[in-house]
């Protein structure tokens, strides 16, 4: 008790020094393990524009089923591959070509080293449907219904504007 008969009381003091210190230890750890920003950036910029385009070969081991305005159906070029309503002769037509993509052990790029898998799976299924604008969805889904009945995948789309 003090002199005038009250209590005393012991004021809290917070010592906040250590605090700071580890505070500025973390700051100097982490700029220390950032990596510094490089100063500059190497661009490659072509030396001239070229006006005419570079030919691209085509795969030769691309099959491209095309659906022509009336209704019509062609793999690689080939004529009478059905139509839009009747896919059979085309869904047969691939399973003949994949079956002879596996006896000449034709391979996707990124599946040829995989021999965990077994080779039917390996052989190169890509088909592409080259299609016109005026074709309707619902025609063009019954084109990809009957290539993936044959085994084809993936199936990519082309529209008639790109050649």
């Amino acid at each position: 008790m003090s002199r005038d008969g009250e209590e005393q009381r012991v004021q809290p003091y917070i010592n906040v020094t250590p605090l700071i210190d580890v505070l500025l230890v973390l700051l100097i750890i982490f700029m220390v393990v950032t990596p510094l920003k490089p100063s500059r950036f190497e661009a490659l910029v072509p030396d001239e524009r070229r006006d005419e385009p570079v030919p691209v070969k085509p795969n030769p081991l691309a099959l491209i089923v095309e659906i022509r305005t009336d209704g019509s159906l062609k793999l690689n070029g080939l004529e009478d591959m059905g139509s839009i309503n009747e896919t059979g002769k085309l869904s047969a037509a691939l399973v003949k070509a994949f079956e002879e993509r596996r006896a000449n052990h034709t391979y996707a790029a990124e599946l040829a080293t995989r021999t965990d898998l077994p080779e039917a799976l390996r052989v190169q299924r890509t088909v592409f449907i080259k299609a016109p604008r005026a074709i309707r969805y619902g025609e063009v889904a019954k084109v990809i219904d009957g290539i993936k009945g044959a085994g084809a995948y993936p199936i990519g789309l082309q529209i008639d504007d790109l050649n």
